[in-house]
């Protein structure tokens, strides 16, 4: 199999192991989301570590070997991206797997079991965007939403689409259901590895809130922000960041 190929049938078996494992109802809700991402992470680095021997595996749910600095490709998992919303059975949770090659986040793959009867998202197979609404749509969390977004949303007149995971956020834009997805309030490489790599090569703009490039594989796992939507809409939400910026109210 290619990476790519690996990547997509990787997070679509876990993603059917998840809901196997809701699906037997032999686990409350207290105790499913931990046991949904200890099987899923055991498939996933245990498969990944057969498949591809010689690469690095970083994964939230794995104790992080610092080896991996000295590894040029670094597989880049998250089991359960949204817990809480794979607990209460909504369908905006996902299964990442993501591959950064010299820190570039190159190929990915992002599985919504739950959404449309279940699919999974891929850097090599992109589809075509449908076009942005007259009134744009910025996806939020749905119990956090980050204040600057919030504010950027009021700035330019977008509607506010709250949603549980990150990968289920950076998907929406694809699938036609948002068109920016602008996160301030800090994120882990697991978090957005695999949901960048599928948004770039859907042809989306994916970045730092600065502009600066998503880099992965370092020392510190630590992301604070991303941005991913389409390219014509980049100065227009970086305007409204800047005008948030020299705000009186912001500097108070």
């Amino acid at each position: 199999m290619t990476d790519a190929e690996l990547a997509a049938q990787l997070a679509d078996t876990a993603g059917r192991l998840l809901r196997t494992v809701r699906d037997s109802m032999m686990l409350g809700r207290a105790t499913l989301g931990g046991a949904g991402d200890a099987v899923a992470n055991q498939f996933l680095v245990r498969a990944l570590r057969e498949q591809r021997p010689a690469d690095a595996v970083l994964s939230e749910e794995e104790c992080d070997d610092q080896a991996r600095l000295s590894h040029e490709r670094v597989w880049i998992v998250d089991p359960v991206d949204g817990t809480r919303e794979y607990g209460e059975c909504r369908a905006d949770w996902a299964v990442h797997v993501g591959l950064a090659i010299g820190g570039v986040p190159v190929t990915g793959a992002v599985a919504l079991p739950d959404a449309r009867g279940g699919i999974v998202l891929r850097s090599d197979t992109p589809v075509p965007l449908p076009p942005a609404p007259a009134t744009l749509r910025m996806v939020v969390s749905r119990t956090r939403p980050a204040p600057e977004a919030v504010a950027v949303a009021t700035a330019i007149g977008a509607e506010l689409v709250p949603m549980g995971s990150a990968g289920a956020k950076a998907m929406s834009i694809i699938l036609g259901d948002a068109d920016i997805y602008l996160h301030s309030g800090g994120q882990y490489e697991w978090d957005s590895c695999a949901p960048a790599a599928v948004a770039l090569a859907h042809g989306l703009h994916a970045s730092r809130i600065d502009g600066s490039p998503l880099v992965y594989n370092q020392a510190d796992t630590y992301m604070p922000d991303l941005l991913i939507c389409r390219h014509d809409h980049v100065a227009l939400v970086r305007d409204a960041l800047a005008a948030q910026a020299k705000s009186p109210s912001s500097s108070a």
